[in-house]
């Protein structure tokens, strides 16, 4: 039994992380077992992830199997951009200016700020009455 060769890059974004493999070859997008276009409904959140792809001009040339847990759907969609960046770098480190530039190698370090006591969220109160 031969087994596929693949690279491997890990992305994160709020509380998402991405696992992602690409494989070299045509094939299909899947991600946690399911198409892309299934586990990602709108055409945004889909271009997103296929961005750094577009940007190397390498859209045709790798297949990629993903497994992304935590987080919501647009979170999910910056942390498989960015695993698919540092994937990319793996397999062919000349393409790295160029997903640099574009911005998809950062991690996108914006989280949920905690809840304060006696507050309703981490900055709202209640309203305040002078009289």
């Amino acid at each position: 039994m031969s087994e596929e060769h693949y690279y491997y890059g890990t992305g994160r974004r709020k509380t998402s992380v991405a696992r992602v493999r690409l494989y070299s070859g045509r094939g299909a997008f899947v991600v946690n077992g399911k198409p892309m276009e299934e586990m990602f409904g709108w055409e945004s959140w889909r271009n997103m992830i296929t961005q750094p792809f577009t940007v190397t001009e390498t859209q045709s040339q790798y297949r990629v199997v993903a497994k992304v847990t935590g987080g919501g759907v647009v979170s999910q969609a910056g942390a498989l951009r960015h695993g698919i960046s540092r994937a990319l770098i793996v397999s062919e480190p000349d393409l790295r200016p160029r997903l640099k530039k574009a911005g998809f190698l950062t991690r996108d370090a914006r989280e949920k700020e905690s809840k304060k006591y006696g507050l309703k969220r981490a900055r709202k109160a209640q309203q305040f009455s002078k009289r």
